[in-house]
């Protein structure tokens, strides 16, 4: 989100006009779209697909500093397990709010503006996604992961072990014949 007026590409979904709301205070606009998700809607372990459905539910209010958008998107996401690296998929939701600055307010590089009456929400829905996906994804908070010797899915058997395993630095000594002691 930059203060550097970019003009949006009005093909894009989440370029939503405002001019309707004008800048008259407590002018709202309720909104419900279904858009194909952008690249880059999270991490490369869990994100929602590219092109993939997100629904947006949304309320467009005009503020005295310029358009507040809140809401909520529901996304599909997909990733795999941090631990067993089994696949996970689901149905998320993602709350969005965000404050779209009027032109010409002094604002910070960081906040969003109005620009040629229109408000790009593909940063907002980026930032959303981003800072509620899990950064280290688990198909169950209990997952044990995998082996640490050979690598087996320890949720397809969780007693699975190998008998006795000797360290190999260890393993010619149990060779020996020592004799014994009686």
């Amino acid at each position: 989100m930059s203060s550097s007026p970019r003009h949006p590409d009005r093909r894009s979904p989440l370029v939503l006009d405002v001019l309707e709301l004008g800048r008259r205070p407590g002018v709202m606009k309720e909104i419900q779209l279904r858009v194909p998700a952008p690249a880059g809607l999270g991490y490369d372990v869990i994100s929602v697909p590219q092109d993939s459905e997100v629904d947006l539910d949304l309320r467009l209010e005009a503020v005295v500093e310029g358009v507040l958008v809140t809401g909520t998107a529901f996304a599909e996401v997909s990733g795999q397990c941090s631990r067993c690296l089994e696949p996970i998929e689901g149905e998320r939701s993602f709350e969005l709010q965000e404050l779209f600055f009027h032109p010409g307010k002094e604002v910070d590089e960081e906040e969003s503006l109005i620009v040629d009456e229109t408000i790009d929400l593909e940063e907002v829905l980026r930032d959303a996604v981003v800072l509620e996906l899990p950064f280290s994804p688990l198909c169950d908070p209990d997952c044990p992961g995998l082996c640490q010797d050979c690598g087996f899915n320890l949720n397809e058997d969780p007693d699975h072990g190998h008998a006795d395993r000797v360290d190999p630095r260890w393993g010619k000594l149990a060779g020996l014949d020592l004799g014994s002691d009686n």
